[in-house]
């Protein structure tokens, strides 16, 4: 089987795909490659915390931080924390996806958002997806995933709930004809 690499591409779910955390997800990929991979889902948020509350936390002064919410990521070390943004905005750490987005997980991000440096679109995201060397690939043969183009106005600029039918209307696909069940030949 030959590996398809998702790096700047959004990973969706798809209905029944058996696992309560992942139901209508749409995951920003980050990394894919044959040693595994790693994506930040931008449809889930953490109740009750905001950036400024979690600036607060690690004892940065938000200033004028807008006080949007902290993404659930995903399952794995739900304590990590990352940002995920344009491309518009490179501290030491920052990985590039593509012309998609870029990935930063030092608080150096947090600082510059704080004092009006940062990028011009982020999400303060913990935890993470991450899939070990194959498991995405094997996993895409179920039937439980779906990899569109990797959009940056769905990432950044869609309502949150709307992501998920956003990505998927994007591919000419409505959500509302979609099975939980594949069909038999």
């Amino acid at each position: 089987m030959n590996p398809v690499f998702l790096s700047g591409q959004l990973l969706l779910s798809l209905p029944g795909i058996g696992d309560p955390r992942f139901e209508r997800v749409v995951i920003a990929m980050c990394t894919h490659d044959r040693d595994g991979a790693l994506g930040l889902v931008v449809n889930h948020v953490i109740p009750d915390l905001t950036v400024p509350d979690l600036m607060r936390q690690l004892d940065i002064d938000p200033g004028a931080t807008p006080d949007y919410p902290v993404l659930a990521g995903g399952p794995v070390e739900p304590g990590r924390g990352f940002v995920l943004h344009d491309p518009d905005y490179g501290g030491g750490s920052t990985i590039q996806v593509g012309r998609q987005w870029a990935l930063t997980a030092t608080v150096d991000v947090l600082r510059a958002i704080a004092a009006g440096k940062g990028p011009r679109r982020w999400h303060a995201v913990l935890g993470y997806t991450g899939w070990g060397a194959g498991q995405l690939d094997e996993e895409m043969t179920s039937h439980g995933w779906l990899n569109v183009p990797g959009d940056p106005a769905i990432v950044f600029d869609t309502a949150l709930e709307a992501r998920w039918p956003a990505a998927l209307a994007g591919m000419g696909i409505a959500p509302d004809r979609l099975a939980g069940e594949a069909g038999r030949a």
